[in-house]
């Protein structure tokens, strides 16, 4: 598969509304709870999912025990799980209707065969990428806090509370 371009990302990011993330965590020091917490606090409806936690809130989201058990449509499953189970978490995300237009597997998570699956369904796919990372290099927001995004701009920062809220926009 081939890696998808900043624009393809930047497109992505704006235009799914609901996210399940598969993998949540009510830990708040585990990776899935930040990325949760982030992405809800950018506008999107979290779906969190893990059996484990299934019927508890995590951020005051209700947890489900799996991708058929969410409420849909669902924009975009990400997987918050090792490779060795993402394809399951694809296959499982192929047989909800509607299909997702997304499934974006986090950093360190690959499986071509599985996106292979799910590119030849029209489900569009990322891999070995965070949502987070994305949303903050492109919109700016990570160069505020000195990470080189490799993004010029003339547009004055908009204040947000207590950090610089960018925009992808």
């Amino acid at each position: 598969m081939t890696e998808p371009s900043d624009a393809d990302i930047r497109r992505i990011l704006t235009s799914v509304k609901t996210i399940a993330l598969v993998g949540a965590s009510a830990n708040s020091a585990r990776p899935s709870y930040i990325v949760l917490k982030y992405l809800t606090g950018r506008g999107y409806t979290m779906l969190p999912v893990n059996p484990g936690l299934a019927g508890k809130p995590i951020l005051g989201a209700m947890a489900y025990g799996s991708l058929k058990q969410a409420p849909g449509p669902i924009d975009m499953v990400e997987i918050f799980r090792a490779s060795e189970y993402a394809g399951g978490v694809v296959d499982e995300a192929l047989d909800l209707d509607p299909l997702p237009r997304v499934i974006w597997m986090q950093l360190g998570v690959r499986d071509e065969p599985a996106a292979e699956r799910a590119a030849a369904r029209g489900v569009e796919v990322v891999m070995n990428r965070c949502p987070k990372i994305e949303w903050g290099r492109l919109s700016g927001e990570i160069g505020w806090h000195g990470v080189n995004s490799r993004i010029i701009s003339a547009r004055k920062p908009v204040a947000g509370k207590g950090f610089q809220r960018l925009s992808l926009d």
